[in-house]
């Protein structure tokens, strides 16, 4: 098992109640699961619509599955709106 450091941002942050989680995990789906199972469904919904970084890179789905090898900084980032003009077209 590896030690992942879990960063929440934004929705995510708030949905979690705090910025940052350490889980052991085999894999980074191990540690959303981890960190999921104690949180409620707004959470899990949260999760589910957010994008996956890990140490810096774009996580895909079965990439989630990949055993880790080491330390790993998983980052959880929620869908964001908006923009300059506020998505008027």
């Amino acid at each position: 098992m590896s030690r992942v450091h879990v960063h929440f941002w934004a929705g995510a942050r708030a949905a979690a109640g705090t910025a940052t989680e350490t889980v052991e995990a085999s894999t980074v789906r191990d540690a959303l699961a981890e960190v999921a199972a104690t949180r409620g469904e707004h959470f899990r919904r949260v999760l589910a619509a957010s994008s996956v970084l890990v140490d810096g890179t774009a996580a895909h789905d079965a990439e989630l599955d990949r055993p880790l090898s080491g330390p790993a900084r998983v980052e959880v980032l929620p869908p964001f709106a908006g923009g300059a003009d506020g998505g008027a077209g």
